[in-house]
């Protein structure tokens, strides 16, 4: 922490809230992690400028009651929320899954980055049904307050892209299968919880021993996920225009910022997304390398017989796997086909995917229209909405296909190599 700055956590409970004294000498900072933990509305100054972050729940009516209330009450020369551009868009506008285009994020293979926020997001939604709040409802009601103050409104966060992708990139093969298989259940698993649960969520020991724990389970996904985002947002925050501002962030997220008061930090550096692992590139290439020299090998000392073996013990289990799982997927019975057709070809290129070609099909016989673009969120609260939704559907099929392709080429790749 910078020697110019300074800390005091304040409960929300309290009549009043803390303002700067007038011409004051910053005292000594306290330390972080106890200036923390006492109440959800933690006090900065840094330099001339006097900070507030709320921290809040994103399900948590009170988080919601308890921005507006900051907000009219210390009249802040800017609010800064814990949003990015894309998310501030869904948010404001609750019907932009309309606008989803399918084809697009298959393209630019973009499923699972979709999925995986669709997993969340429904559980969030489920929750936030049962508790009669929807979710980001604090962050929307921080950018009403800040419109309704004349206060300037600063989108804090770091473009989730860029985070899902960093994130994605620092896990190992093992960590993304745990991640992801956990992802997928999390709409169908809603544990009993009620509003008393969540404000418990909010107290920042709690918080800590969460964090403590994730990091313990998976210590390559606090790096980006939590410590990166703590300081982009710190950033952001203390440098922010005004000399009082208000920073409305997850409660998970304060003793993190807390502790980087101060410090600078390069949010281009950290936006940045990682390049492709040169390794993963290799072992890409390594499986369609080893299957091509055996198809030679097999030509060469064993002529046409030799090959034909070898074709087909690497067809039968790459087309028949991705074929299975498409229809594990409901897909179209053409998609199916074409999963078995396509499948033994598209292993062998390591840029290009059976799910790509099956989902893209899938798109095309299946012609998701608007309706299922808007209720795609409200799909993932079940697995039979996950079959019926068009949408869904489609993403359901890349996916099983893809695992199915893979799955089929390490069996494919042994018997090739078995044979030679």
């Amino acid at each position: 922490m910078d020697p110019g700055s300074q800390v005091e956590s304040n409960s929300t409970e309290r009549d009043e809230l803390p303002t700067a004294p007038a011409e004051s000498t910053p005292a000594a900072p306290a330390a972080p992690s106890a200036a923390a933990a006492v109440g959800h509305v933690t006090r900065l100054v840094h330099g001339d400028k006097e900070i507030f972050l709320i921290g809040t729940a994103h399900v948590s009516r009170k988080s919601v009651e308890e921005v507006e209330r900051v907000i009219h009450e210390l009249r802040p020369d800017t609010v800064c929320v814990e949003l990015d551009e894309q998310r501030f868009r869904m948010l404001e506008d609750d019907r932009s899954w309309k606008k989803l285009d399918i084809f697009q994020v298959i393209r630019q293979k973009r499923v699972l980055f979709l999925l995986s926020s669709l997993a969340l997001s429904a559980y969030q939604k489920r929750l936030g049904d049962k508790l009669g709040v929807r979710p980001g409802a604090e962050l929307l009601a921080g950018v009403h307050a800040a419109r309704a103050v004349g206060a300037e409104l600063v989108l804090a966060d770091r473009d989730v892209q860029a985070t899902l992708k960093r994130t994605w990139a620092n896990l190992s093969f093992w960590d993304k299968a745990q991640i992801s298989s956990g992802l997928m259940a999390v709409p169908f698993s809603m544990d009993e919880i009620d509003e008393e649960r969540i404000e418990e969520l909010k107290d920042q020991d709690t918080i800590g021993e969460m964090m403590h724990e994730v990091a313990k389970q998976f210590p390559r996904v606090k790096e980006p996920l939590i410590d990166e985002r703590d300081a982009y947002l710190m950033s952001s925050i203390q440098e922010a225009p005004g000399r009082r501002i208000v920073g409305v962030v997850g409660a998970a997220h304060v003793a993190g910022m807390v502790a980087r008061l101060g410090q600078p930090a390069d949010r281009l550096e950290l936006s940045k997304l990682p390049p492709p692992s040169k390794l993963a590139a290799v072992l890409g290439w390594l499986i369609p390398a080893l299957v091509i020299g055996s198809f030679y090998f097999g030509f060469r000392n064993q002529s046409w017989q030799g090959l034909e073996q070898m074709l087909f013990a690497w067809i039968l289990p790459t087309g028949l796997l991705s074929a299975i799982f498409t229809v594990a997927a409901l897909g179209h019975p053409l998609t199916v086909l074409t999963a078995f057709i396509a499948a033994p070809i598209t292993t062998l290129h390591p840029a290009l995917g059976a799910g790509m070609v099956t989902g893209l099909l899938e798109a095309y016989l299946r012609k998701p229209t608007v309706e299922d673009c808007e209720g795609i969120q409200a799909a993932f609260s079940s697995l039979r909405g996950l079959y019926q939704n068009s949408a869904t559907r489609v993403l359901l099929v890349f996916v099983g296909s893809t695992i199915g392709a893979a799955l089929g080429a390490w069996i494919g790749a042994s018997w090739v190599i078995s044979l030679l």
